[in-house]
């Protein structure tokens, strides 16, 4: 893997990241909820097959991210029972599967939601000043890179998944309920420190193999629906992030389009290697996700290089690999 190459001067102590289960590393292993996924199938590919709460066959996206800006290998979970000072220095990950910038969203799973993940980096921030001091821990989150994935889950599961928001809510009126939480939580993040933030917008939710089968119609294509949400949200995302970048003295808010590199693959996946884009590795690859219907007990195709998803919902290593190889070099020097 190519490392990102800083320039003269320029220091990544660590990295932090926030939001969904893109990026969750173990979050929800041991929480009450069945949005988990500590258990085989999952991490066949991670560590000599280890299943580490990773939403995925091996690596996700902060993983590889903190490999190439050279700060480690992975990035492990705050609530790792096992995690160590080092690990808390360099960047842990506060996402939780199932968790979105709708308060409801969190709720409906029983997961951790953005507000609790920021208060643990409250404590975190803490533990980081007993360790090494106020000035070094200030450094830390200066120089830190930091993640913000979420919304897939309330677009997909919130708002198109359950009764409780359409009634009060059109699209564009729940997108902009979405975005005052997105924007809320930046300013909150840039208060406790962070400066290099990246912003990942939502990819194209109607392709993803569960959501082709519950809105796809019987040839299971992408569902428009999903994708036309998913696009407007994005915009009003992307418009957020430069007024924040004007308002927030020495920020760097990059605003990371996912949506356009991840159609883009399942457009052309031959391009990039990949047979099977519209069905998951696990299981019939048409609706298991997490816990519940991906699990121990079903089958899993026998090589999980040719697919895009590891499940109906997430990727697979590969598929991650290949999105960061085609976005980091771009994004990650916008941050300098």
């Amino acid at each position: 893997m190519a490392k990102v190459k800083l320039p003269p001067n320029v220091t990544v102590p660590g990295l932090f990241a926030f939001g969904d289960s893109i990026i969750d590393a173990g979050m929800n292993n041991n929480i009450k909820t069945v949005i988990k996924c500590n258990h085989p199938p999952y991490g066949q590919d991670f560590m000599g097959g280890i299943p580490t709460g990773r939403f995925s066959n091996g690596r996700v996206p902060t993983d590889l991210l903190a490999e190439e800006l050279s700060i480690k290998e992975y990035v492990p979970a705050y609530l790792d029972p096992n995690l160590s000072s080092e690990d808390l220095l360099t960047g842990v990950t506060f996402a939780s599967g199932g968790a979105g910038f709708d308060p409801l969203t969190s709720k409906l799973s029983s997961v951790i939601s953005l507000p609790q993940q920021l208060d643990y980096f409250k404590e975190g921030i803490e533990k980081m000043k007993e360790l090494v001091g106020i000035e070094k821990t200030n450094f830390i989150l200066t120089n830190s890179v930091y993640y913000l994935v979420a919304g897939s889950d309330d677009i997909s599961n919130t708002y198109y998944g359950t009764p409780f928001r359409r009634p009060h809510y059109d699209i564009d009126s729940y997108t902009d309920l979405m975005l005052d939480s997105a924007s809320s939580f930046v300013q909150d993040l840039y208060k406790l420190g962070a400066r290099r933030i990246g912003i990942f917008n939502i990819p194209p939710l109607g392709c993803v193999p569960s959501q082709r089968t519950v809105g796809g119609g019987i040839l299971r294509e992408c569902a428009e629906n999903y994708n036309q949400a998913c696009q407007l949200f994005n915009s009003k995302l992307s418009a957020a992030i430069d007024s924040l970048s004007s308002k927030l003295p020495n920020s760097k808010l990059v605003y990371v389009d996912i949506y356009t590199t991840f159609l883009d693959l399942i457009q052309n996946p031959n391009k990039y290697g990949f047979e099977q884009i519209a069905r998951g590795c696990c299981g019939t690859g048409v609706i298991e996700v997490t816990s519940l219907l991906c699990n121990k007990f079903d089958a899993v195709c026998p090589d999980d290089s040719i697919y895009l998803f590891w499940d109906s919902y997430h990727p697979t290593e590969k598929g991650y690999k290949t999105i960061n190889d085609l976005l980091t070099h771009t994004y990650v020097q916008s941050f300098f």
